[in-house]
């Protein structure tokens, strides 16, 4: 059996393995059975925990609830980077990850702070198939005539994101369109997508459709795209304050350097043990 750890954050919930001694070789098929929330355990992404070099605590690898292996997750960093501290008794650690390194530190009672890193605004480094304005361009999606399309913007955080500014996210068409513009082709690597809208000086609404795993209850990459769309656009400040369906987030992108900071809750839900193929067994 293998042992695993249930955590969320502001709902969007991970299975976490820790890999860093016996290996855990998650692969597409067995991430799939993990993340099945009626025949397995049941999460957005299943995390797997391994050895990482240049004095980093751990790379994180990342797996979406479809078996894809993505990049970045900044809700999963917040969980993961929280048990690294408590297990160091530290209040910061350094994370690697595909999409680049990750900086937490505690910020209160079981919230943590992450540094993003500096997002990237070409349209080939989102990735893009199209050079286009990535802050302002019109993206045709067959069956959709919304205003929504001649606001996107885009903006990857370790992967990448198409934030739509509309006039009510509580009322957007997120499944339907989120799925529309995640294959939309000129996205190669798939996007994940935000619905924004303005709710106050520098309060942001935000849903999202995320890559490989759908409507969620909160992304954090998606807070941090979404917050440099909007102060790219004038709309906001550098700081603002992201509601989303599971939580609050605040995010920072830091004037000084670029970075994108992070803060939110993390919880903890249960651990267990699990016997599936392909898992080794400890």
């Amino acid at each position: 059996m293998t042992t695993f750890l249930k955590m969320h954050g502001l709902g969007n919930d991970f299975v976490i393995f820790d890999g860093r001694t016996f290996p855990v070789p998650v692969d597409p098929a067995s991430a799939r059975a993990i993340a099945d929330r009626k025949r397995g355990i049941g999460c957005d992404q299943v995390i797997v925990m391994e050895p990482a070099k240049n004095g980093f605590a751990a790379f994180m690898r990342i797996f979406n609830a479809d078996g894809g292996e993505v990049e970045s997750c900044g809700n999963a960093a917040r969980c993961v980077g929280f048990l690294l501290m408590a297990e160091r008794e530290t209040d910061s650690i350094q994370i690697a990850s595909t999409g680049g390194p990750l900086f937490c530190q505690m910020a209160g009672d079981e919230a943590v702070t992450v540094d993003m890193g500096v997002p990237h605004l070409d349209w080939r480094e989102i990735p893009m198939t199209q050079a286009v304005d990535t802050q302002s361009f019109v993206l045709d999606v067959p069956g959709f005539s919304e205003p929504a399309l001649q606001t996107a913007a885009a903006v990857s955080v370790g992967n990448p994101h198409c934030v739509l500014f509309v006039k009510d996210a509580e009322t957007a068409p997120v499944a339907s369109l989120g799925s529309a513009i995640e294959h939309h082709p000129w996205f190669p690597s798939r996007t994940n997508v935000e619905f924004v809208s303005l709710r106050g000086e520098n309060i942001l609404r935000m849903r999202v459709w995320e890559r490989g795993a759908g409507i969620t209850l909160a992304c954090g990459t998606g807070a941090c795209a979404a917050a440099v769309a909007a102060a790219a656009r004038g709309l906001t400040g550098r700081k603002v304050k992201l509601i989303l369906d599971g939580g609050t987030l605040e995010i920072e992108w830091r004037e000084s350097d670029g970075h994108v900071l992070m803060t939110g809750p993390t919880r903890f839900s249960f651990a267990g043990e699990v016997s599936i193929p392909g898992l080794v067994e400890q």
